[in-house]
């Protein structure tokens, strides 16, 4: 249980610049208004990614270009969630799996160990819908809170403000089939192709879900952050003429799945990120 002499803090550990706000927006800005202390990692710059709905030609900035623009709308979007730090990896988008295994994990420690997180928020193991860099900042989440909390685990620089740290609740985005349908039927559908193999998104049964933000007030500030992301969301006009309902219905209402707790457990279905602290 952290001293009562400081906030909570809250650490996401993502892959690309927009998982903030279209995974996560409502948690962060309803634990930032709440006074939690908001942390946001993210692995990769996106700048393999489509410009405007474009993969190529005359209009796409090229990979420097749009890991320019991209940090951009990263960095506004986070201070629109009140996020109060952002670290950035800057790894090869698309392939943060290639990454060196023992720096990643290093790098990664060190920041929870000099942050001092009591919650970390992550993708699950498939990455939500097979995404491979999703997949490896899940495993690298995973990793770093053991490692950061082993004494004999040696992270550069270490001093007394980088000591050993326990993190005390790690939690996994867990989707339901309700939240898959409505996303998808505002942006599209979510497929991630590797080896030549289709994944897609396989939905958490509500029975599995241990936690339930409600973020129904927030919503307009997700919404916010999620239009500073235009790079990524330009091509998708219907989403600004979506009437408040709809919109509430697709940032109102957050899920997780607790992977493990020092402080609680059990079957009851919690509405805090933070029960137990």
């Amino acid at each position: 249980m952290p001293p009562r002499n400081r906030p909570l803090r809250m650490m996401a550990m993502l892959a690309h610049p927009d998982d903030e706000s279209l995974g996560i927006g409502g948690l962060l800005a309803r634990s930032a208004a709440e006074g939690v202390e908001t942390t946001v990692l993210t692995a990769t710059l996106g700048e393999r990614g489509r410009f405007r709905g474009e993969s190529g030609g005359p209009l796409h900035p090229g990979p420097e270009g749009l890991a320019r623009i991209r940090e951009g709308e990263l960095r506004a979007a986070s201070a629109v969630l009140g996020v109060r730090e952002l670290i950035l990896l800057r790894y090869r988008d698309g392939a943060l799996d290639e990454a060196d295994p023992r720096e990643a994990l290093t790098r990664v420690a060190s920041h929870v160990r000099r942050v001092r997180p009591d919650v970390v928020v992550t993708f699950p193991p498939d990455g939500a819908y097979g995404h491979p860099d999703h997949i490896a900042i899940s495993q690298l989440a995973g990793a770093a809170i053991v490692a950061a909390a082993d004494h004999r685990f040696e992270t550069p620089g270490e001093d007394a403000a980088a000591a050993p740290h326990a993190v005390a609740k790690l939690y996994y985005l867990a989707w339901p089939a309700s939240a898959w349908d409505a996303y998808q039927a505002a942006f599209k559908k979510l497929v991630s192709v590797v080896d030549g193999e289709v994944r897609q998104a396989l939905p958490w049964p509500e029975w599995a879900i241990t936690t339930v933000i409600d973020t129904r007030e927030h919503w307009p500030t997700v919404w916010k952050a999620v239009s500073c992301h235009d790079s990524q969301i330009a091509s998708y006009e219907r989403l600004k003429a979506l009437p408040p309902d709809q919109h509430a219905a697709l940032w109102g209402r957050q899920t997780f799945y607790r992977a493990f707790s020092t402080v609680n457990g059990g079957r009851a279905r919690e509405a805090d990120l933070f029960d137990g602290l």
